[in-house]
């Protein structure tokens, strides 16, 4: 595997000043958008048959063990703030549980049959999308989650770092990310994480995209939980819009802080139970409840 080959010309890392190590890490990293770029088909492939599946209804669910797991339980933890998703609409699940977030659960990324059990609890259904994350792609855990979930007609991804892997095999759509040996030899935390951590953004945003869940590229479906995101929504509104802060207040008022409302009823001169019935019907695309609004 490419992820846990020997470099020997850094055998004397530990005997360099700070500011080489620094530089011969900082060189590794750039090496990391080359490789995903490298994948860019397969990923635009996964994500625009993950956003079907999910524009149906379904769950998006990342599983992995270590730090591919904590990554996908981050990427998650994420998209309820930044699109105001359901906690249940993009889930993400480590080997261990919860608990291995914070410290190793050893042994449980070897057991395949808990990535089932793991998915089943959940009730893992066709309409839903499932992606193992692993940086050597031969996780038991990761593996075991694709084949359980393809038996399930779920969509399945595998996202690793070595060439020729059993999770791509496993999985529909296979994303192999090679950014060959790590600066530590066998610390996939290092390139081979930064990479994962790439591929999901990509998934989890992308998707979000095309689900309607952004107008041109703000984040409309903002959640304006504190402070620091009402003072984000109302520069949003603006920037849709152009309007006066005085109208941009009173539409947010009006729509409860629902920056995607507050925008329609500004641009399509509507009340804010029209916004709602219009972006309802649109099943929340604001262009095309714009454009309703404007044929009415």
């Amino acid at each position: 595997m490419t992820t846990e080959a020997y470099r020997p010309e850094l055998a004397d890392i530990d005997r360099r000043p700070t500011l080489d190590i620094a530089r011969a890490m900082n060189a590794e990293d750039a090496l990391v958008p080359g490789a995903v770029a490298a994948q860019l088909p397969r990923i635009a492939a996964a994500i625009d048959a993950a956003a079907e599946r999910m524009a149906r209804g379904g769950r998006l669910f990342y599983l992995g063990a270590g730090t591919a797991g904590r990554l996908g339980v981050l990427d998650a933890s994420e998209c309820p703030p930044t699109f105001d998703t359901t906690p249940d609409q993009v889930i993400g699940i480590v080997a261990g549980g919860p608990s291995a977030v914070v410290s190793a659960v050893e042994g449980a990324e070897d057991n395949g049959a808990l990535a089932a059990s793991d998915l089943d609890a959940h009730r893992v259904a066709p309409d839903d999308v499932v992606v193992g994350v692993s940086a050597s792609g031969r996780t038991p855990y990761a593996v075991g989650a694709v084949e359980h979930a393809r038996a399930r007609g779920a969509l399945t991804i595998g996202l690793s770092c070595n060439p020729g892997s059993p999770l791509a095999a496993a999985a529909e759509h296979g994303i192999e990310v090679v950014v060959g040996p790590e600066l530590l030899t066998g610390s996939t935390r290092l390139k081979a994480g930064t990479a994962q951590k790439l591929v999901l953004n990509m998934i989890s945003t992308i998707s979000m995209i095309r689900l309607g869940k952004t107008y041109g590229n703000l984040m409309v479906d903002v959640r304006a939980s504190n402070e620091k995101l009402r003072a984000r929504s109302r520069r949003i509104v603006h920037l849709a819009t152009g309007a006066p802060d005085e109208e941009i207040d009173s539409a947010l008022s009006a729509t409860g802080g629902e920056v995607k409302h507050a925008i329609l009823t500004i641009l399509g001169g509507v009340d804010a139970p029209t916004a709602g019935r219009l972006l309802t019907e649109s099943r929340g695309h604001l262009r095309a409840a714009l454009s309703a609004a404007t044929r009415n």
